[in-house]
């Protein structure tokens, strides 16, 4: 079951953090577009690749890595490196969801979204997925 369940939580991750990667410099690249044909087919790609890869995957990693906890609780939830790894995993919820509403609200010219905001979504994804390869591979705690 274990070995079931971390083949779906591992190409799910990678969906999820990747997704976001993608969609962060389409709208780091969105906001420098003049040409309302670019701004439209990188709105449509920003919003394709939210729906079927980034949101998704985050739903196959978050089931699939309570059911990896469940298995064994109070294995998991006694390791140092779990709750950090876990807190990390919270802060990837909270910038997938900034990257969702923001680019949403973009997207209805609701807002003006900055390079630079799209560019700091991008690295803290990255910063956040780094940290959480290290919480799983070198269990510093």
């Amino acid at each position: 079951m274990r070995t079931a369940m971390l083949v779906v939580h591992i190409p799910a991750l990678v969906m999820w953090v990747g997704g976001l990667l993608v969609v962060t410099l389409a709208l780091a690249s969105h906001t420098l577009q003049k040409s309302a044909d670019a701004q439209r087919v990188l709105a449509e790609l920003e919003k394709k690749i939210l729906k079927s890869m980034v949101h998704p995957g985050a739903a196959l990693a978050v089931i699939s890595g309570l059911l990896l906890i469940m298995q064994a609780p109070g294995i998991y939830m006694s390791l140092g490196w779990m709750h950090a790894k876990l807190l990390l995993v919270v802060l990837l919820i909270v910038l997938d969801l900034r990257v969702h509403f923001r680019a949403k609200a973009y997207h209805a010219g609701k807002i003006q979204m900055q390079r630079g905001e799209a560019i700091g979504l991008h690295a803290g994804t990255a910063l956040v997925f780094i940290g959480i390869v290290v919480m799983v591979f070198a269990r510093p705690f």
